[in-house]
Order: C-alpha cells, then sequence, then structure tokens
C-alpha cells in the first residue's frame, strides 16, 4: 500500500543515514586512534589556538577516550537504525541518539570565541579548517544523528 511505500521510504533513508554516520564516526575515531599513537602526517591544524599556541594539548589517553566516544556514536546509530547487533540498551540507544545529535549541533554552533560557527577569533589556522570543515561536519552529523533519532521512533 501506499503507506508502506512510504515508510519503506523512511526506512531506507534512515538506513542510509545511519550508515554514511557509521563510516563517518569510524573514520574519524580511527584518525583519534592514529592521532594518540603519533600520527602526524598531513597534520593540519586541528585544535583551537591562541597567539599561535594550541589551548590546550590532549595527551593519548584523552585522544583515546574521544576515539572510544566517536565509536560508541556509532554503534548508537546504527543500532537505533535497526542495522546489526543490539549490543547496548534500549534506552541508551534512544537517549544516546538524541544526545549525538544535540552534542554535535552544539559544537558545530561553538562556544562563541574560538569554536564553531559564531566564533570572534577566526585569523587562525584551526578558525579557517573550522569554518571551511570541522562545524559543517559538526552540524550535517548532529542533523544525520536527529534524523536517525526521530525516523526510528
Amino acid at each position: 500500500s501506499g503507506s508502506e511505500a512510504g515508510r519503506g521510504g523512511i526506512v531506507n533513508g534512515m538506513t542510509l543515514v545511519a550508515s554514511a554516520l557509521a563510516a563517518s564516526f569510524g573514520v574519524l575515531s580511527l584518525l583519534h586512534i592514529g592521532w594518540a599513537l603519533g600520527w602526524r602526517r598531513g597534520h593540519v591544524q586541528v585544535l583551537p589556538e591562541r597567539d599561535g599556541a594550541p589551548l590546550f594539548r590532549p595527551g593519548p589517553l584523552s585522544t583515546l577516550a574521544v576515539a572510544a566516544v566517536l565509536f560508541l556514536a556509532a554503534l548508537i546509530v546504527t543500532q537505533r537504525a535497526g542495522l546489526g547487533r543490539e549490543l547496548l540498551p534500549a534506552a541508551l540507544v534512544e537517549w544516546g541518539c538524541w544526545g549525538v545529535s544535540v552534542a554535535l549541533v552544539l559544537r558545530a554552533i561553538g562556544e562563541f570565541r574560538y569554536v564553531g560557527f559564531f566564533k570572534r577569533v577566526r585569523d587562525t589556522a584551526f578558525a579557517r579548517m573550522d569554518t571551511l570543515l570541522y562545524s559543517p561536519l559538526a552540524l550535517l552529523l548532529g542533523a544525520g544523528a536527529g534524523y536517525v533519532a526521530f525516523a526510528a521512533s
């Protein structure tokens, strides 16, 4: 029937978005693992900076923690879309998917000084990369996670 076809479109769209999100989170997780292990090839400015110096210097453990969170985000979005095995509790997956969405949209908006679309400091290498890539990517991933969270309801 027509409603089944419409529902199939949502499911197929959700599957596509969830798969793209999982792949993106997986690549970002692997990138962070590489950085934690000392990989610097093709290194671009990935940390906000003031007076030419990074605002903070994450160590290997904190970088691995970010990698783990990104991997968890991939798992949450995948499971929320009904792909793969159910490894996490349903409540964690439901609320976690919304949490991933909100966290990434807030990342894209930023803290109004060094990070995000509304940052005031715009004349650093990081700020340029943030405007061109990091904030748009965060917004896109956040919107996608929100779509998956909503479509799976």
